[in-house]
């Protein structure tokens, strides 16, 4: 339950920052387009729900270490200011189709 409040879903189209659909919708990771408008869900995630390690990333999804693949991570600045994930499934496990981090607090 903890981690269920502390996952919260957004849409490429923030009603509180709408400055930022065309950012969203625009994103794409080499896993192709993260977030092609409103629809596609991507999670804001909490610092405890991912790290960094050896240069690489790894995130929690419903209760699940998920690694993120190299191709998946963002290379631009994260304008949302929060670590952002699309989780996706592949082959019937967890995967991420896209991955930017925040910044750890």
């Amino acid at each position: 339950m903890l981690l269920a409040l502390s996952i919260h879903p957004i849409r490429a189209h923030d009603h509180g920052r709408p400055g930022l659909d065309g950012w969203y919708s625009g994103l794409k990771s080499g896993k192709g387009p993260c977030c092609d408008g409103p629809g596609v869900d991507a999670m804001h995630l909490s610092d405890v729900d991912w790290e960094s390690k050896d240069g690489r990333y790894r995130v929690r999804i419903e209760g699940e270490w998920v690694d993120v693949p190299d191709d998946a991570v963002l290379k631009q600045a994260n304008r949302d200011g929060h670590t952002l994930v699309w989780p996706t499934w592949q082959d019937g496990k967890r995967a991420v189709r896209c991955f930017i981090p925040g910044i750890m607090t």
